[in-house]
């Protein structure tokens, strides 16, 4: 073909031309020569994801920058259904943590060059003692961090209230564990009244975190309401407790004013979570059983008093009665002995006084009754003070069960206050709450024009925007 005075020739090329095909497949070929065997590798897990209906794992493997946090290595990674279905519970059963992105691992992997999907890493083992290690260093980093700013043992030292009757309860409302913890302190065995307040709260799942965190600034404007803040979580995989080893959680629940008490895992599982609470029981239902307990104690301790009262006015009425009794035997022979002596002087008087005039005499008779007159009024207050201290047990009694029911009274009083006062009663009456950023607005000035607002309503929660 001429163009010009160039002569271009599209003859037949002398080099041998391959398809892409064909060059993937002496790559792969290559790969598999150079790297026939398996090797450990250290990374973390990126982007998680099963095929439900394939039951492979695909995932990526990354590698960050200790000191940047910049990614510096990634490669694409494949657990095929059969390896999977052992690895993955395996792996949630050693470390306690469900297998998902962000986790650091040890894994034994192949080298593999698809034709196709090119450059990938088969997963065929793994070991979870390595992502332990990780979990165990990341905890305790959690706990040093917590210790440096001095918040580590706050809630811990907060003091217990005598009794925990006003309780705020972070949890999911369809949780069983919810349920039995309601069952068991609302249908106690002696009788305790419990006020609870539910703040519903994700309790399982990546918004496990945000959502407790949420349900803490609920509580915290209204924590004078309130004894003590109960966390539990119910059923579900001891993997799942991950969520609970979190700073944000751990530093929201070390500060709050009430005590904490958790019941979120089992009997070998402690978060961080558990250990910065001020109580860490088991189960919701070991829960329960503490806050009743604390009830059971105080109203021993009260029991003890009153036996100690009634066992001091017992023991005094029994001096007292003593006393009277030898009063009893002991005063007439004192009265007799004293008329005698005076009859006596009485009669050495009358000798030398016989010249006196007819009202001496007739004095005279009357101090020789006096003796008779004395004994029947002796008789008569013993009798009186007897009688009294006959009547004193059952006077004690009695007012014992008129302080009882005056401070049932006062307990029924403040309970009813408190259902009075809560938000949601108020809300049932018509008015509402307005929140700006999460706090409640107290006054008109606090708002401007532009500002988004949360109004909420007894039945429900409405946004708006000032204008």
């Amino acid at each position: 073909m001429l163009y010009g005075h160039i002569e271009i020739d599209f003859g037949k090329n002398t080099h041998e031309a391959r398809s892409l095909l064909e060059l993937n497949m002496i790559i792969q070929d290559a790969v598999r020569d150079a790297l026939p065997e398996t090797y450990w590798i250290r990374a973390e897990m990126s982007d998680v994801r099963m095929n439900n209906s394939s039951g492979h794992c695909y995932l990526e493997f990354i590698e960050k920058d200790e000191h940047s946090g910049q990614i510096v290595a990634k490669a694409r990674g494949t657990i095929w259904a059969r390896t999977f279905q052992m690895l993955k519970p395996y792996f949630e059963q050693e470390t306690g943590r469900l297998f998902t992105s962000g986790l650091k691992v040890l894994v034994n992997v192949s080298v593999e060059f698809h034709e196709l999907y090119g450059y990938s890493l088969s997963v065929h083992d793994i070991d979870p003692s390595y992502t332990l290690g990780d979990m165990v260093k990341k905890r305790r980093e959690i706990i040093c961090r917590l210790q440096e700013e001095g918040i580590f043992e706050l809630n811990r030292e907060l003091p217990f209230p005598l009794l925990p009757q006003r309780i705020a309860v972070i949890t999911s409302p369809t949780a069983a564990g919810y349920e039995d913890f309601m069952h068991q302190l609302t249908e106690n065995e002696y009788g305790f009244s419990f006020y609870i307040k539910l703040f519903p709260a994700i309790m399982q799942g990546e918004k496990t975190e945000e959502s407790v965190i949420a349900a803490f600034d609920r509580i915290f404007p209204g924590a004078d309401l309130f004894d003590v803040v109960v966390i539990i979580r119910g059923g579900g995989s001891t993997s799942e407790l991950s969520s609970f080893d979190s700073y944000p959680l751990a530093a929201n629940c070390a500060q709050f004013p009430l005590p904490v008490i958790t019941g979120i895992g089992h009997e070998r599982d402690d978060t961080t979570l558990d250990m910065v609470a001020h109580t860490r029981m088991k189960t919701p239902t070991a829960v329960a059983s503490f806050l009743i307990e604390c009830m059971i104690r105080e109203a021993a301790q009260l029991q003890e008093l009153e036996q100690i009262i009634i066992g001091g006015v017992t023991e005094r009425i029994m001096q007292e009665k003593s006393v009277l009794q030898t009063l009893t035997v002991k005063l007439p022979v004192t009265v007799t002995g004293h008329i005698e002596r005076r009859r006596n002087q009485l009669h050495t008087m009358t000798a030398h006084l016989s010249s006196l005039p007819q009202w001496i005499c007739y004095r005279m008779e009357k101090l020789e009754d006096f003796p008779s007159r004395l004994q029947r009024a002796a008789s008569a207050l013993i009798a009186a003070r007897t009688t009294m201290i006959s009547n004193m047990p059952l006077r004690l009694r009695r007012a014992s069960e008129r302080v009882c029911a005056e401070g049932r009274q006062v307990m029924e009083l403040n309970e009813q206050y408190i259902r009075m006062v809560s938000p949601e009663y108020i809300l049932k009456r018509g008015y509402t709450l307005t929140f700006k950023e999460g706090q409640i607005v107290k006054s008109a000035e606090g708002l401007s024009a532009g500002d988004e607002i949360s109004v909420k309503f007894s039945d429900g929660e409405k946004k708006g925007k000032i204008i």
